[in-house]
């Protein structure tokens, strides 16, 4: 079975989400649901962090640069 995209993850914990908040399921249905929605929240979550920390390091490294960019909000007088 291949892994889900992020958007694919997301997309399921939300029909978890909804179907949960019907509240028409039987407990032990719920408790299944509930579990694989916790471990699509951690999933998400872990590449969510993983999104920020590649930002962090691509932000930092154009920090790094020698090239000097113009603010575009300045105003020349």
């Amino acid at each position: 079975m291949s892994e889900k995209s992020f958007e694919q993850s997301l997309e399921r914990l939300k029909e978890i989400v909804a179907r949960l908040e019907e509240g028409e399921m039987a407990l032990e249905d719920s408790l299944k649901l509930f579990e694989e929605g916790m471990k699509l929240s951690r999933d998400c979550s872990k590449r969510l962090e993983a999104a920020e920390q590649r930002i962090e390091v691509l932000l930092k490294s154009s920090d790094d640069s020698d090239d000097e960019v113009p603010y575009e909000g300045a105003q020349s007088e």
